[in-house]
């Protein structure tokens, strides 16, 4: 059993694929090109599996005429409230839904990949972002995240759906990711965390490991075609690893990428940094 565990996890989670995806999908970009970069540009209601329209007719059952702020915080909080997460899941997007309303697993990443496709049927724009550290840092597994448009601020917004938190200055005013990163590096003491779902705890010490630690690295991810994915997933997963169809998928080039707006992703993912990190 052990060494079952030790294969799957080789095959999974074992650091050197983690480095050598960045290698294959990462690219630096400009500043000024993240806000027109989002998940609804390559994904339309027609690549939504049917389960989510189900499931956004609950979430909005005594909603109406929201705001994009109230909208985004009603799927976050009630994702959170019916979802208890667990291991990481890796399957196409409806059955990671079921699984996680089974109370069957969800990490970070899997729930990132579902809100984006509540976003789209609820005509918000949104982005998935991540963060690694530099130097490469074997340990640190990496975390999921959004950021999602707000027309009546006119601005995005940076939301972390796993604690329900939006992000604000000293001034009391919601944050985009590159303005949080930005302000980071000069101040952080102007930085804050505000939870919208009541009686759920802030968790200062692990929120500033995550994004006040200067070693921690913002990259937005795009061009993920959900119905591709789902589609890859679905036929291969029983018996192919996850790494390996993500990369059939880079071979006929129509994979996702990783942008770094703010740093030299050649700098962050040097080979030498995995070999002596």
């Amino acid at each position: 059993m052990r060494l079952k565990k030790r294969f799957i996890w080789i095959f999974k989670r074992h650091p050197f694929l983690y480095f050598m995806r960045f290698k294959l999908l990462s690219k630096s970009t400009s500043k000024n090109l993240v806000d027109d970069l989002f998940y609804n540009k390559v994904n339309s209601l027609d690549d939504i599996p049917k389960l989510f329209f189900d499931i956004n007719d609950e979430i909005f059952q005594d909603q109406e005429d929201a705001s994009d702020m109230q909208k985004m915080q009603t799927i976050v909080s009630w994702l959170r409230l019916n979802i208890t997460g667990g291991r990481g899941l890796s399957l196409s997007s409806e059955l990671a839904l079921k699984q996680m309303l089974n109370n069957d697993g969800g990490v970070c990443s899997d729930l990132v990949q579902i809100f984006n496709n509540f976003c789209v049927i609820n005509n918000l724009r949104v982005k998935e972002w991540g963060i690694t550290h530099y130097p490469f840092n074997k340990k640190f597994g990496g975390h999921s995240f959004n950021e999602v448009y707000i027309s009546e601020l006119n601005k995005w917004v940076m939301v972390d759906i796993s604690h329900c938190i939006v992000f604000k200055n000293d001034k009391d005013i919601y944050l985009s990711v590159l303005e949080w990163f930005e302000l980071n590096a000069k101040d952080n003491n102007r930085l804050s965390y505000d939870c919208f779902l009541k009686g759920m705890p802030i968790k200062v010490n692990l929120l500033d490991l995550l994004y006040k630690d200067p070693a921690t690295i913002p990259f937005v991810i795009l061009n993920y075609k959900n119905s591709l994915y789902d589609k890859y997933l679905d036929r291969y997963r029983g018996y192919l690893p996850v790494f390996v169809i993500h990369f059939l998928i880079y071979l006929k080039g129509k994979s996702y990428r990783y942008e770094f707006p703010l740093h030299d992703y050649k700098k962050i993912f040097d080979f030498r940094q995995f070999l002596f990190s």
